[in-house]
């Protein structure tokens, strides 16, 4: 087992434990929720395949769905992001890259923000669709996915800047 698999590992227990105990209780005005579970799927090795990818993602979100008790919505989203993010990651990464695990060190910040904010803007537009099942309040349909999604990215930023701390060290 490598290195990578028992990191990654730690971080799917961490994240689920973070979402569930922690982040479900913040909500900032009612619209902003931080889902800090996606950053799991931002930080799988590019050498993981789709279908290995989007198995994973699929059972973190069921896992975030059981204890949230919401039927299916964090597993479709999660899927779904996970099942593009080979072809997000291919659009933001250089081509002769063949196996890293995306950062902010391996792939710049400019092409890792980009990635990042396009995986999350993809999951909550999912995520909040879904949910609402509706159109009927537009606007605050888009100031969920606004909200919830820059508390996202700030979150996932703040995590990424720890972890690259950490093993600068």
């Amino acid at each position: 087992m490598s290195l990578n698999t028992v990191r990654s590992f730690f971080l799917f227990i961490f994240l689920i434990l973070l979402q569930v105990w922690v982040l479900n209780h913040v909500h900032i005005g009612g619209v902003a929720i931080p889902l800090a579970y996606i950053y799991f799927i931002l930080k799988l090795s590019s050498a993981n395949g789709r279908s290995w990818v989007t198995f994973w993602a699929f059972m973190l979100g069921l896992i975030i769905d059981i204890f949230n008790n919401t039927p299916g919505l964090n597993a479709l989203a999660a899927t779904f992001a996970g099942f593009f993010r080979y072809y997000i990651l291919n659009l933001f990464s250089s081509k002769e890259e063949k196996d890293f695990v995306p950062s902010i060190g391996t792939m710049g910040v400019g092409a890792f923000l980009r990635y990042t904010l396009t995986i999350i803007l993809l999951h909550h537009i999912t995520l909040f669709c879904i949910e609402a099942f509706s159109f009927y309040a537009p606007l605050l349909l888009l100031l969920k996915i606004a909200g919830s999604s820059a508390l996202t990215f700030l979150m996932v930023f703040a995590f990424e800047f720890i972890g690259h701390d950490a093993t600068k060290k």
